[in-house]
């Protein structure tokens, strides 16, 4: 990545060093050129030898505000008991993008912010040098200090900072960053730095925010998506107890339109002086919407007619390789089968909300947005005041898993706060999440393959139904031409036929991944079935030869391959890396001796997103009952060739295979336009007897250090259920897995 960073020093008081980065319009571009860059620390350097770092991204707990840091602080070569971490305000002048989503936040950050440690290691070694009366060459660093070896000298960093503060600071460019044999910070296990306050119930989360002389509000909005409100008995809830205001809001939803994330919906808001008591008053609401300009879906009929459009040809072709219609008519064998998932909802821990100010025309917001940037640039278009009136302090969230980046309930808690002209804590209810949540797409796919008499599958049919309109796709539903087995299968046709959709949809964890990991890892295997080959044989010999692309003809080696696969098809499934997770999780899980006793089985799975690649294995036993256990879970990942913090890498790990789990018994459905489930009681997460025993293996290589938020999770959902199959001989094709009759022990 091609970065315009410039670098600034002043003193602290006291005697210390404030380090502070500027990345240029060039380094994160937001659309516009030359911007104001206002200065914020990096880094500061007090007298006694504390080390600050500011912690630039929102932490929702993947890790964030502890590994980002540690890239600054091991280019510092700071000691990092002596290291303090705060988070930063919004502010990408200075810190540039200041989003957590897509798995992106390691990638983006792991050159720019090494190189401002680097920056700051530099500087004191040359205050060291100037002090010492020495060559600059001849210093060198370790865990908060500079070292003179010749003659046996030491100073803190906190004996140098003053002086570090009146140097000029580095041309970036000319930094040379550390060899990682001689890390001592990174890739080495540290301690989230919130951890601490986590297990002794500190008061961190945005929902523990409070103001002086601060409301709470909620907002009632209509279950069917845009609803308007007509008239509501404000009068007599306005003089319930603790009530100080109610009022209409109209919003600014554009007619016929759904979704958009920073968008303000119609409702109604109800201030008063505990949460509970605005709650309260709520449920005594009598509202009557104008649902007109609604759509009135219900699941049953969105499904029959997804089966109507399976039977007809896509609408619009994705991928088309070779001819598949001739393939097949050749092929040994052909199998086919019809794949469906639902809806889901984020169900993060922490209901969505937001604390708003509003005073003397500026707005300051206390948010747990992961992409708080965009919430601000909506609210001040929502307000119709400057950017430059809006600050934003960034709160640790109570999970995401995508649900934050849509701003609605930013927008929520600004509105009212400006109406109301007092400082508002918005939360929402859990039913308020489940019930107005941005929902991953459910979808229909239908598949069919011919394999020749060797086993080889040399056809592939994809239709893919799903929501949207024409050729445009929901937000978190589309399928891209390059997932696997694209590229792999010499006849291959992949088409989509989208549906008209009266709901929200957005990004949920690996967005479009978790689903379509599910379809084609089991339907790979059963294809290796129907071939009586070992699912991993079967899995490997897909990837041992590819169709590059249209411009290289005929089939070549994988290792023979790879050039052309990065460079054609832009970071389309690289198959020496997915044969290396594949091989070391089998080596791992001793799947060459995988019999297991009758009622248990192990399934394999495997994918490619968010540039992370993933293979897991799952034994599964199951009962009379159906009832199902899942007793342990291999996985093995291809990250690059880092892991920067490893205790965070593997509980990350950890994390995805449960979440995953969950997904398979999870659903939301429509009836009449409004959704069905309103708490957990009705879309379980996994509980911890359920949870099975993890282990976590690492393939390391020689590319770039990638995120991990999302990658570890899409394999496990087929992965369990592969090892149902192979249990009890009965395919799961359609989540959640109830639909079989299936439910967790």
């Amino acid at each position: 990545m091609e970065r315009r960073t410039f670098l600034k020093l002043s003193a602290l008081a006291g005697g210390g060093l404030l380090l502070r980065s500027y990345f240029g319009d060039a380094a994160f571009a937001q659309g516009k050129t030359g911007p104001v860059l206002t200065p914020t620390a990096f880094i500061r350097i007090a007298a006694d030898g504390t080390v600050t770092i500011m912690a630039k991204n929102p932490e929702i707990g993947q890790g964030v505000k502890t590994v980002l840091p540690m890239m600054i602080a091991e280019e510092l070569d700071a000691d990092w008991n002596s290291v303090k971490i705060e988070q930063a305000d919004l502010d990408e002048g200075v810190y540039g993008s200041q989003n957590s989503g897509g798995s992106v936040s390691v990638p983006v950050n792991w050159e720019p912010l090494r190189h401002v440690g680097a920056a700051g290691r530099y500087l004191l070694v040359q205050a060291a040098a100037q002090v010492w009366g020495v060559d600059a060459g001849e210093c060198s660093t370790a865990f908060g200090k500079v070292l003179h070896s010749a003659s046996g000298r030491s100073l803190g960093y906190g004996e140098l900072a003053a002086k570090a503060a009146t140097l000029t600071p580095p041309d970036p460019k000319t930094l040379k960053l550390k060899d990682p044999r001689d890390y001592s910070i990174i890739g080495h296990s540290q301690m989230g730095c919130d951890v601490p306050d986590l297990v002794t119930g500190k008061p961190i989360f945005c929902i523990d925010f409070a103001l002086p002389g601060m409301l709470y509000a909620v907002f009632e909005k209509c279950a069917v998506y845009g609803a308007k409100v007509k008239s509501a008995n404000l009068d007599s809830i306005q003089k319930m107890r603790g009530v100080r205001k109610a009022f209409i809001v109209e919003g600014n939803l554009k007619s016929g339109v759904v979704g958009g994330g920073n968008a303000l919906e119609p409702g109604i808001a109800i201030l008063a002086d505990t949460w509970w008591q605005a709650e309260t008053a709520r449920k005594s609401l009598r509202v009557d919407w104008d649902k007109s300009g609604c759509t009135l879906q219900t699941s049953g009929d969105m499904a029959r007619q997804a089966e109507e459009i399976a039977k007809q040809r896509p609408a619009n072709m994705l991928r088309q390789d070779g001819n598949t219609e001739a393939a097949l008519s050749s092929a040994k064998h052909v199998v086919e089968a019809a794949y469906s998932y639902p809806f889901i909802a984020h169900a993060s821990l922490e209901p969505q909300g937001t604390i708003a100010n509003f005073k003397d025309g500026k707005l300051e917001l206390w948010t747990n947005s992961q992409s708080p940037a965009s919430g601000m640039r909506a609210v001040a278009a929502l307000l119709q005041i400057p950017q430059e009136k809006i600050s934003v302090h960034l709160l640790r969230a109570g999970g995401a898993f995508g649900r934050r980046l849509l701003n609605d309930y930013m927008l929520e808690a600004a509105w009212i706060a400006h109406v109301a002209g007092v400082p508002v804590q918005l939360l929402w209810s859990r039913e308020d999440d489940f019930g107005h949540d941005y929902y991953r797409p459910g979808g229909y796919q239908h598949l069919k393959a011919g394999l020749d008499a060797s086993g080889k599958v040399i056809a592939w049919q994809h239709h893919f139904v799903t929501f949207g309109d024409g050729a445009k796709v929901v937000s978190g539903g589309d399928l891209q031409p390059g997932n696997f087995p694209g590229g792999f299968v010499p006849n291959f046709d992949l088409g989509m036929t989208a549906m008209p959709l009266w709901l929200k949809t957005g990004p949920l964890r690996a967005p479009g991944h978790n689903a379509h990991a599910f379809v084609t890892q089991s339907f790979v295997d059963e294809l290796a079935y129907a071939a009586g080959m070992d699912p991993l044989e079967f899995q490997l010999q897909m990837l041992q030869k590819v169709i590059v692309n249209p411009h290289i003809k005929g089939e070549v080696d994988a290792s023979q391959a790879q050039s052309a696969l990065e460079v054609e098809l832009k970071g389309d499934v690289n198959a020496l890396r997915m044969r290396g997770v594949l091989q070391l999780v089998a080596e791992k899980s001793g799947w060459a001796n995988r019999k297991r006793p009758s009622g248990t089985g192990l399934g394999l799975a495997c994918w490619y997103c968010h540039q992370g690649y993933f293979a897991e294995v799952a034994e599964v036993t199951v009962d009379a009952a159906l009832k199902v256990k899942v007793n342990k879970v291999w996985a093995a990942g291809d990250i690059g060739t880092q892991i920067i913090n490893p205790a965070a890498a593997e509980n990350m790990v950890h994390g995805s295979i449960i979440d995953g789990m969950s997904e398979l018994s999870q659903q939301i459905t429509l009836m009449n336009g409004q959704v069905e489930q309103t708490n957990y009681h009705q879309h379980g997460l996994l509980r911890m007897r359920q949870s099975p025993a993890i282990e976590v293996y690492w393939n390391i290589t020689t590319h770039p250090t990638t995120g991990l938020g999302e990658p570890a999770l899409p394999p496990i959902l087929p992965a369990v259920c592969n090892a149902i199959f192979a249990a009890t001989g009965k395919r799961i094709r359609t989540l959640p897995f109830s639909s079989a009759g299936f439910s967790w022990a």
